[in-house]
C-alpha cells in the first residue's frame, strides 16, 4: 500500500527542515516543532517560505500561530493544497 499524503507531506517537512538547518533531522508527525528542532520563530519562517515554494501555496500567519508538530504543519498544507 502506498504512503499517505500527510506522511509524504510530513517527510517533506522533514527535508526543508533539513535544508534550512543544514543537519539531519529524525522528524515524525509528532515532533515538536520548537522543542524536538530547536528552532526559533525566525529560523521557523524561513522553513515555511521553502514550503510555500515547494506546494506553490500560501500559509497564513494566523494558522501557523496553532502549530506544534510536524503532523500538525503537514496536516494544514495538506488542508490548504486541498483548497485550490
Amino acid at each position: 500500500m502506498g504512503e499517505s499524503v500527510a506522511h509524504l507531506t510530513v517527510r517533506e517537512v522533514g527535508r526543508v527542515a533539513e535544508s534550512v538547518l543544514g543537519r539531519p533531522l529524525n522528524v515524525t508527525s509528532n515532533t515538536d516543532i520548537a522543542r524536538d528542532l530547536a528552532i526559533d520563530s525566525l529560523t521557523l519562517m524561513n522553513i515555511v517560505m521553502e514550503l510555500e515554494d515547494k506546494f506553490d501555496m500560501s500559509i497564513p500567519l494566523d494558522r501557523m500561530a496553532v502549530i506544534r508538530t510536524v503532523g500538525e504543519l503537514g496536516e494544514l498544507i495538506d488542508e490548504l493544497r486541498t483548497r485550490d
